[in-house]
């Protein structure tokens, strides 16, 4: 199990205030330290199974390794905190660090250990938790400590003295900093990002909806304050490693920085791509945009997370005219039953390629066509389907789908002397017209209309 501390700053009212009610919340064991100071966290000492408590003098952006005053040898320290700012009732989340000078606590270009995984729950926790009137949000990195021993965050309450002393907000973060117990610092999905404002609408929505945590975040104003990103390598990738990751989202342009962390490898996503990939596997998502394009491109995952896949072609004008009809259809069937496919028109569409799971052994009479009877001939199958809500009847043979209709035939019209205008599309919506006295019913001016939509793919790449 993992090992939290928690780090109360008797300088910071609403730090007392939130740990005060914290010993109410649990039957805490008290021991006495006697090897440090009461300033350093020693004197009266809390613990629970895998949970200690220890108190401190000074502010906690002040304090330097204090992971190391506690006997627990914490994986996560979390600091009970105020939050002051003119954002009204505030719970509040954020790492530590400073992405240039030191203007608040710890040192210059430097950043402190974060816990990208943490945070996520913390602010889950916010968002259960919360008090009505109070909003929940997550920060930037910003201000001190930067060197404390373990991963660690601030839980914050805010934002002025009338939250600092309300029993209802402080009771909140208590309770969301023990729904800390046991929650591992990482995930296997983590992000640093970069750009925004302070207070990271962006970064918070990557958390809430999608499997991505966000660990450091440079704000714009932190970004400006750091300079040029190229004189400043070694903050930058400070970050990703603090970070436990290799990837970023930049909020906003910021096209030197982009250039910068290229040169140093790390990879650039957009909050898309993190929302399509969500929790596939990356070595999947790497080999189907190696194969088919990348997800910027307008490449969208199905629900199939197989791991070998063929690319095949899709019967485009079958698409068409299924899409034409309900597209929503058209988009569940192909997600249905595809690893990925492409998209037309800013992803609205379907496009006509797609990857789809490979056939297992003896499911396919041809050899040389790995999906004969799989994936793709269910998705024409049932793009067939589609066709039967416009068309009298639909059939297949090998080469094609076929539709047949009774369908309003202007000729005919014409023929009976119906002139072309308003009564023309009156016959064509199935109603009878008079012409010089004589009716018209729609029967007499339709003809059976007859289309082929082609199903075979000369196309498959392994």
């Amino acid at each position: 199990m993992t090992a939290l501390a928690i780090v109360e700053s008797r300088a910071d009212r609403a730090s007392v205030h939130i740990c005060d009610r914290l010993r109410e919340l649990a039957d805490w064991e008290t021991a006495t330290d006697d090897s440090r100071s009461a300033a350093e966290g020693g004197g009266t000492v809390y613990r629970l199974d895998g949970v200690e408590l220890r108190s401190f003098e000074a502010l906690h952006l002040e304090l330097e390794r204090p992971a190391d005053a506690f006997d627990c040898d914490p994986d996560l320290l979390v600091f009970a905190s105020r939050h002051s700012g003119d954002t009204g009732p505030l719970l509040t989340g954020h790492v530590t660090g400073n992405f240039g000078p030191a203007e608040f606590g710890g040192a210059d270009d430097a950043v402190a250990e974060a816990p990208p995984n943490a945070l996520a729950r913390l602010l889950e926790a916010f968002d259960e938790l919360a008090p009505d009137n109070y909003d929940v949000g997550l920060e930037c990195t910003h201000h001190g400590p930067t060197d404390v021993g373990c991963p660690s965050l601030f839980a914050e309450l805010g934002s002025d003295d009338e939250q600092w002393d309300d029993p209802e907000g402080a009771a909140a973060v208590a309770r969301a900093i023990l729904e800390l117990r046991g929650v591992e610092p990482h995930r296997n999905r983590q992000i640093v990002g970069f750009g925004g404002n302070h207070y990271v609408p962006r970064f918070e929505r990557i958390v809430r909806e999608t499997p991505w945590a966000v660990g450091h975040v440079a704000a714009d104003w932190a970004l400006e304050a750091m300079g040029h990103p190229s004189a400043h390598r070694d903050v930058l990738e400070a970050a990703f490693d603090a970070s436990g990751t290799d990837v970023a989202v930049i909020d906003g342009e910021w096209p030197v920085l982009e250039e910068t962390l290229a040169e140093l490898d790390y990879r650039l996503v957009t909050e898309t791509w993190l929302r399509e990939v969500g929790d596939r596997s990356l070595d999947l998502v790497a080999d189907v945009e190696s194969a088919l394009g990348t997800v910027d491109d307008g490449i969208r995952f199905g629900d199939r997370r197989d791991g070998a896949f063929t690319v095949v072609d899709l019967p485009a004008e079958l698409i068409d005219a299924a899409e034409g009809i309900d597209p929503d259809r058209v988009r569940e069937i192909v997600e249905t039953n595809a690893v990925a496919f492409t998209t037309e028109n800013g992803g609205s569409r379907v496009g006509a390629r797609v990857a789809i799971p490979d056939a297992g052994a003896g499911d396919s009479a041809d050899d040389s066509v790995p999906d004969s009877g799989g994936a793709r001939e269910t998705i024409v199958a049932e793009l067939a389907t589609v066709l039967e809500e416009k068309y009298d009847s639909v059939t297949r043979d090998d080469d094609a789908v076929i539709a047949e209709r009774s369908a309003f035939d202007p000729a005919l019209a014409l023929e009976a002397g119906v002139p072309e205008g308003p009564k023309f599309g009156a016959l064509a919506s199935g109603e009878s017209v008079t012409v010089d006295g004589e009716p018209i019913k729609p029967e007499r001016v339709r003809s059976r209309e007859t289309v082929q939509f082609p199903i075979q793919s000369d196309r498959i790449e392994r």
